[in-house]
């Protein structure tokens, strides 16, 4: 009897949509919570800092998922796992008094559980990034790929205002209903911990099993020879992969664009939320968390989207090397919005999210140039191991300064910090005046829907 085609429609949507959560939870959710909860700035921007490092070194297993087991399974069994991490931390948040978290000073050891689940969901997501990735395109034919790469993106993106808007508001409604922050934020975990737990459920029941599917390891066909073969071949393509990334022309002035053409916005995007946390007192804005999920977790995240699509739309008239300057300037100037706002201390929430919008505006717009010189430099025999190595680079030059942003603010002030951050830009222009671009690259390649889509997708990597 032949079994009825499962349409993408039933699980593309939403196994793209839990891709985007936990990296939301991980990296900017956490950010919020531990504010909240008496975590200073410097412990925040540290601790999470470390949280990226999963993202970092993702490259380095991704073969592991290729030859040891299926990429379904690795999918469900990753799901799995971050249902039950995400009720582990509901239950773990200490509770904390409000005369304590009123201090900003709460000692990061009451903390290490929370940290260490978090680290452990970094991991798993980012192995489900890869797994989850890898079955798109075994369960999906090329144009199957190329018609639902905009649909993924879009849940990706929706998924990131749910997490960073959605829940972030909720966590702030239950605070100001309970009176209890540390409640709060366990009652928020629940629920990612029960759309988990549903998210694996219904995908083991939807998720098509491919044919293509299959691990080396556990293939009944394949005799033991041949499966030790398969494996050797697979480790060793990567680890010549892996070394010819580092022979290919220009690699140094490359690896030194990757890793600071975002330096500003890595320092930045540690310290926005407690800067809008903060009361007027320290600096601050003196936000509710239930504002800081609207202005930065949604308005943020339009413009940061809207940004990231008429970029594409640029790039993909002009090519890389005509937009090149535009856009650096676009991710790097913006970010002065909030040196205005540390000044002026703006209580209009109009004003607060229009400079939030202008800035993540910007930054979508120019990180587009920064995606499209990861692609242009990856191009090549090993084009797919080469861009995860460049997105290992990526979350790196993402980690190290955000780790020492928190100190950095601590010692300068809000005011001064900004100023800091806006100063680092000179390392975004000195790189971006280094590196080469063929004129041709991103013209006429790709029709400008396919090139708003490819543009989207990549950009659901990190924000």
């Amino acid at each position: 009897m032949k079994l009825k085609k499962i349409s993408p429609w039933a699980w593309v949507s939403t196994l793209y949509f839990i891709e985007g959560l936990p990296y939301i939870a991980v990296n900017n959710i956490s950010v919020i919570m531990f504010k909240n909860l008496g975590m200073s700035n410097g412990d925040i921007a540290f601790y999470t800092g470390w949280l990226y490092l999963p993202w970092v070194i993702k490259p380095f297993w991704g073969p592991f998922v290729d030859i040891i087991k299926t990429k379904r399974w690795w999918t469900l069994a990753m799901q799995l796992i971050m249902a039950v991490a995400f009720a582990a931390i509901a239950f773990v948040i200490p509770n904390i008094s409000p005369a304590e978290i009123a201090t900003g000073n709460v000692g990061v050891s009451v903390f290490t559980a929370c940290l260490v689940i978090f680290w452990i969901v970094g991991f798993v997501s980012a192995t489900h990034d890869i797994a989850a990735d890898g079955y798109y395109m075994l369960a999906l034919d090329e144009s199957e790929q190329s018609f639902f790469v905009g649909i993924r993106s879009t849940f990706y993106r929706l998924a990131t205002i749910f997490g960073q808007g959605g829940l972030v508001v909720l966590a702030g409604l239950m605070q100001t209903h309970m009176g209890n922050v540390s409640r709060a934020w366990s009652y928020t975990f629940i629920i990612l911990s029960v759309l988990f737990f549903v998210a694996r459920i219904y995908h083991s029941f939807i998720l098509p099993r491919p044919a293509v599917d299959k691990a080396a390891i556990e293939d009944s066909e394949t005799n033991k020879d041949e499966r030790m073969n398969h494996r050797s071949n697979a480790l060793r393509a990567f680890f010549g992969s892996f070394g010819s990334f580092f022979k290919k022309p220009g690699v140094l002035v490359a690896t030194f664009f990757i890793l600071l053409f975002r330096l500003p916005e890595a320092q930045l995007i540690k310290i926005i939320n407690p800067f809008l946390l903060d009361p007027l007192s320290k600096g601050g804005l003196g936000l509710s968390t239930t504002e800081v999920g609207v202005v930065y977790g949604t308005i943020g995240v339009i413009g940061l989207t809207l940004g990231g699509i008429i970029g594409g739309i640029c790039a993909s008239r002009g090519g890389l090397k005509k937009w090149l300057w535009p856009m650096a300037l676009s991710i790097s100037l913006t970010c002065i919005t909030f040196c205005y706002l540390s000044i002026t201390q703006a209580q209009s929430l109009i004003i607060i999210n229009l400079c939030v919008f202008v800035e993540q505006f910007g930054y979508g717009f120019g990180f587009t140039a920064f995606m499209l010189y990861m692609m242009y430099f990856s191009d090549g025999e090993y084009k797919t191991s080469h861009y995860a190595i460049c997105t290992g680079f990526m979350a790196l030059g993402m980690m190290l300064p955000g780790m020492a942003a928190g100190w950095i603010q601590e010692h300068l002030g809000y005011v001064n910090f900004f100023w800091w951050v806006f100063a680092c830009n000179i390392a975004t222009w000195i790189v971006t005046a280094l590196i080469k671009v063929d004129p041709e690259y991103g013209k006429k390649v790709r029709t400008v829907p396919e090139r708003v889509n490819n543009i989207n997708e990549k950009n659901d990597i990190d924000v």
